[in-house]
């Protein structure tokens, strides 16, 4: 793990100024080609299809996905959720954390080097990098050479693509929450509101500035799961491992020479695995919190292994205690089967199957029952009235029609209008009045409760408690 470094400055007189703190050199990751590479680039399409397309696909005449933030209504594909489902975003953040814990515990931080929001737009940034400027010495002569009118070109077009980039990102952002088309053609016209016109340039700026300048000092000082990986770790997780005891002592050789003859181990020095380590570490000093498990130094060793005719897997994929006890593939898959992984899967099972199988077999109707202020009145022929007023969401694509009976007291029954219609994905605030014969029920409050049914469908029926008050 690397530390700070005590900087020295000279200052003006005889003194000298100490600071606490590392001074930030750029790092220039090299471009990889490989298995691992491929992989990377997969991950990048696959997540980027799925952000960029998923505003734009239709369900019905609806977005398949939209947060209606002012409307208070959440369509995901053919649920459509309501405030009140708060306990399934819930769920959903439970089953999130644990899957990336189980991710964790058998595999390090491959969720960072794979599929993080971070390391994906870092990759595309740095394609358009290395597309406008060149690969890894090319970028750092640019960078050092007096600004030129070449050197402002290539600057200037660097940044347009990643401006461009960053704004679509943030109006896609917000095509979650706005529909998609209605939000370009409100930008077209230059109608957009204030909170989209907001979110749309702060995901944009924010696109840019951390994928564009701040990359690795993210991963490193900003994102807090650097810190607190380590307890998720042990010594049969996988994670990018130099082999030492093969690797050293390391040195240059020629391609024809005997390394056990000269005294050196399989690593020839060569640093191509920190040249393209996207957060500028060297993996040979060993496991380190920067260390973002992308595996570009594994793609990078192993094509020299390769021009050297010496075994892949100086770099790799391992685990500690395969490392120092010497068992392959074999016995690192047996190790997965260890309690820390069966009991973070078993609590991920139990729990995904909890809220998935609650969420689709959920009625389309939800109701709240909300008791007028004025309970328990005595009205004509000496009956008691209370009055409610009942919320009913209706979930399904369809206009539906719902019948209100009420029950838990003898002879209670509702008068008035007890039928009512809400369209399609909407909600109404209904007024039921119910009534009792004196001398039913018990002095004070008793348990009621109201049953909402579909009037073309009986399955789809809800009950909801409410309370009736007697007077005394």
């Amino acid at each position: 793990m690397s530390t700070p470094k005590l900087q020295q400055k000279p200052a003006p007189g005889s003194e000298v100024e100490l600071a606490l703190y590392e001074i930030r050199n750029k790092v220039y990751p090299r471009a990889v080609t490989g298995v691992f590479a491929r992989w990377r680039w997969a991950l990048v399409w696959f997540t980027q299809l799925l952000f960029y397309g998923l505003p734009w696909l239709t369900w019905g005449d609806r977005p398949m996905v939209l947060f209606d933030l002012e409307a208070r209504r959440f369509f995901l594909f053919g649920l459509v959720l309501y405030p009140q489902d708060f306990i399934y975003l819930t769920g959903l953040l439970v089953i999130s954390a644990l899957s990336l814990f189980l991710v964790t515990a058998v595999a390090g931080r491959v969720w960072c080097g794979y599929a993080c929001p971070q390391t994906v737009y870092t990759e595309i940034f740095m394609w358009v990098e290395r597309r406008v400027e060149g690969d890894r010495m090319a970028r750092m002569k640019l960078d050092k050479a007096p600004m030129s009118a070449k050197k402002l070109a290539r600057k200037a077009t660097k940044h347009a693509l990643w401006v461009a980039i960053a704004l679509w990102t943030g109006i896609t952002f917000v095509g979650y929450f706005t529909p998609i088309r209605e939000l370009l053609a409100q930008i077209a016209s230059f109608s957009t509101g204030p909170w989209q016109t907001f979110w749309i340039l702060f995901y944009g700026f924010a696109t840019w500035g951390n994928a564009g300048f701040m990359r690795e000092q993210v991963c490193k000082y900003m994102c807090p799961y650097a810190r607190f990986q380590g307890v998720m770790f042990d010594r049969d997780t996988l994670t990018v491992t130099y082999d030492y005891k093969r690797g050293e002592p390391r040195g240059s050789r020629p391609k024809k020479a005997d390394p056990a003859a000269l005294g050196l181990g399989d690593c020839i020095d060569c640093t191509l695995c920190v040249q393209v380590c996207p957060t500028g570490i060297d993996i040979r000093d060993g496991l380190q919190i920067e260390c973002i498990d992308c595996s570009a130094c594994i793609d990078a060793c192993d094509q020299v292994m390769d021009k050297m005719n010496y075994p892949r897997g100086l770099i790799r994929y391992t685990t500690e205690n395969a490392l120092e006890q010497g068992y392959g593939r074999e016995g690192i898959v047996k190790r997965l089967r260890r309690p820390r992984v069966l009991i973070y899967a078993a609590i991920l099972a139990t729990v995904a199957t909890a809220l998935f199988g609650h969420l689709l077999t959920s009625a389309p109707l939800k109701v709240d029952v909300l008791p007028d202020r004025t309970l328990g009145r005595i009205v004509e022929d000496g009956l008691i009235e209370n009055t409610y007023r009942l919320q009913l969401m209706n979930s399904a694509e369809t206009p539906r029609r719902f019948v209100v009976s009420v029950s838990g007291i003898e002879s209670i029954f509702v008068t008035g209008a007890s039928k009512f219609e809400v369209e399609p994905t909407g909600t109404r605030l209904v007024p039921v009045t119910v009534r009792t014969h004196p001398g039913m029920g018990e002095p004070g409050s008793n348990r009621i409760v109201f049953k909402v049914q579909a009037e073309d469908d009986p399955s789809v029926s809800v009950d909801a408690t409410s309370t009736y008050f007697v007077p005394r």
